[in-house]
């Protein structure tokens, strides 16, 4: 292949590399010790983590987290503009600083689209593993060129944005990757089993609605705890929704899987685990109330839950 996924995780922790460094150095922050070595661990990861022993790549995502729960990731201060330039600025580009932002996901769908099977000289243009990924960072860097041009400023200005947007969302830029693995440990360690022992030792799933309503909520419970409903369903599917749904209501599987991660993402709207839906809005947005964004989702989430449990008794 041309374009590997691999540059990607390069890039990204040549970025890492660059606000570890950045941090180590401003002699202003607060913490500029503790959260330098943060992004420094988190840069190794991406940059070599493939390369070194998992034994030492756990160790290091230990030692971060030890680092963020003891308060050791900081934000330093950074300096901006003065607000009459940039309202200046904001309103010479115009609706032109839209570009920008829509460039991303057209890029994105485009290269997923079209160019998923070109080939140059028999390699694939794109890694044909992560077209997607491999499209959204190309649209990215195009992303970056535009907004450079636009606004007649250089990469290093960017560099320097980036930190401030690493530094804004802290520890929680971290933690989709860390709930992605303790998914992982959950079904090694066979929580499946355990959720389909205490279900079926405890409630009475010979009711069909009982049986779509324990899966359903559940769906929800363990993604509120681990912040990711793909981290969940193989939790909930495995100890439910295979066993009892399929098993013994004969429920059609793709209605139950599409229905149950459905529910997976009320569990989402509802738990600051889910960090990039709820804790990063809130922090890019400098809310006082970190839970605001949660907090008005939490209606819409239940809701959505009770009509998925009335679908899924009457549609599998």
């Amino acid at each position: 292949m041309i374009v590997s996924i691999d540059y990607l995780y390069w890039l990204a922790g040549l970025v890492l590399a660059i606000t570890a460094l950045m941090t180590f150095t401003d002699k202003t922050h607060p913490r500029r010790l503790s959260t330098g070595l943060f992004w420094l661990l988190y840069a190794i990861i991406f940059l070599v983590g493939d390369k070194i022993p998992p034994a030492i790549v756990g160790i290091a995502a230990v030692v971060m987290a030890l680092i963020a729960g003891f308060g050791g990731v900081g934000q330093g201060k950074h300096g901006s503009l003065p607000e009459a330039e940039r309202r200046a600025s904001a309103r010479r580009l115009g609706n032109k600083l839209f570009i920008p932002a829509l460039l991303i996901p057209l890029v994105t769908v485009l290269g997923t689209v079209f160019f998923k099977d070109v080939k140059i000289a028999g390699l694939a243009l794109l890694d044909p593993k992560n077209v997607t990924f491999v499209s959204l960072g190309i649209g990215c860097l195009i992303s970056l060129a535009v907004v450079c041009w636009l606004t007649r400023d250089t990469v290093t200005q960017g560099v320097k944005e980036s930190r401030r947007l690493i530094e804004s969302l802290g520890w929680a830029l971290v933690l989709p990757q860390m709930l992605a693995m303790l998914g992982l440990v959950f079904a090694d360690a066979g929580v499946g089993k355990a959720v389909a022992h205490l279900t079926t030792a405890y409630i009475n799933m010979d009711y069909k609605l009982v049986a779509v309503a324990v899966y359903c909520i559940g769906m929800a419970l363990f993604t509120v705890i681990m912040g990711n409903g793909f981290a969940a369903f193989p939790v909930m599917t495995g100890g439910v929704g295979v066993p009892i749904l399929v098993g013994m209501f004969h429920a059609n599987p793709a209605v139950m899987a599409a229905i149950g991660m459905f529910s997976g993402y009320c569990g989402t709207l509802m738990t600051p685990m889910a960090a990039n839906f709820n804790i990063v809005p809130a922090a890019l947005l400098e809310l006082e109330d970190k839970n605001a964004v949660i907090r008005a989702q939490v209606p819409t989430a239940l809701g959505i839950l009770v009509a998925n449990i009335v679908l899924l008794y009457f549609l599998m």
